[in-house]
């Protein structure tokens, strides 16, 4: 039987549903895939089909005869992972590791605390970040863009990747991003997951959601000026060896990140001060990462680590009761 939690007047009703902001969700994604399907060919259509449907079967059987409980893949939660995991993934990246990344995203970090809305985590981001820790050489494998009917793809480091091993090697931060001109890196990445491949079709994605009053801007605006005041302060101490503000901005996962993850209603706080320490958190910690970690991108590692601090981001900065001043 379940509970139902009655709360006092007053009561507002309203025609948005946990569905139609999904669905605005997925209409939102639909630039981002069009490219990344543009630029990465066929087989990126066919990881997105992989993607999906395994988050879709797998929320509807674990629902059915695990939990026992209504289905509720007619929310589109389930979609939306699928589309965030594939677009979290190299294009190359077997259809079998795509399975496991769904088994853990839906399966372990959304279903096992009990479905939408209950989970800790970004279920696509821990996908991800399971499937970068287990399979390393599938999904750190990068091929060049090259287009529905392109040519055979060609290995080669990310923009992110390819600095991190030129400063190794002693070269300096200004040639090495001499072979990147930011217009390619707005309209085309060179290489990497199949959501960088495109920021302008990401920030359109995130425009839209923001007029349709889906998100709220203050999470992506504070990671963003966050990565741009960091980097700014490196780089102004040392152009050789950190890169500038712009060439962070667009590069890596950084705007997929901050547009379609991190603004979760799930996982993020719900205050808007909350959000802001919630998004300087990530976009410091994501700076760090590139800058002196192992690994050239840390914005998957950032957000997991702040979706851990949102209960006390909760507790510390709280709503403003309705009718208080």
């Amino acid at each position: 039987m379940s509970k139902l939690l009655v709360s006092p007047s007053p009561h507002i009703h309203s025609k948005v549903s946990t569905k139609s902001l999904m669905l605005d969700v997925v209409i939102a994604l639909i630039p981002a895939v069009i490219c990344s399907v543009a630029f990465y060919g066929w087989q990126e259509l066919l990881v997105l089909g992989v993607s999906v449907a395994s988050c879709v079967l797998l929320e509807w059987a674990i629902t059915k005869y695990m939990l026992k409980q209504p289905s509720t893949i007619g929310d589109w939660s389930a979609v939306i992972t699928g589309i965030l995991l594939a677009l979290n993934v190299p294009y190359t990246t077997p259809w079998w590791v795509i399975f496991i990344g769904a088994v853990v995203a839906v399966g372990v970090a959304k279903m096992t605390f009990g479905g939408l809305g209950q989970n800790i985590w970004n279920p696509a981001l821990v996908g991800r970040v399971f499937l970068l820790v287990s399979f390393p050489t599938y999904m750190t494998t990068w091929s060049q863009p090259q287009g529905l009917f392109g040519v055979d793809a060609v290995s080669g480091p990310t923009p992110l990747g390819a600095i991190q091993e030129g400063l190794l090697q002693g070269a300096s931060v200004q040639d090495l991003t001499a072979a990147y001109s930011y217009k390619d890196l707005l309209f085309a990445n060179l290489g990497g997951s199949a959501g960088e491949v495109c920021a302008l079709a990401l920030l359109a994605g995130f425009v839209y959601l923001c007029c349709r009053k889906v998100i709220k801007p203050w999470i992506t605006l504070s990671i963003l000026c966050t990565v741009v005041v960091t980097s700014l302060i490196f780089w102004s101490v040392d152009p050789t060896r950190f890169t500038d503000p712009v060439f962070n901005l667009l590069t890596g996962g950084l705007i997929l990140g901050a547009c379609f993850m991190a603004t979760d209603y799930v996982t993020s706080p719900m205050s808007l001060w909350g959000g802001v320490v919630f998004g300087v958190g990530i976009g410091f910690l994501t700076m760090m990462i590139r800058y002196f970690g192992s690994y050239p991108e840390g914005v998957s590692f950032a957000i997991l680590i702040m979706n851990s601090v949102v209960p006390l981001l909760n507790m510390w900065f709280k709503q403003k009761k309705f009718g208080r001043k």
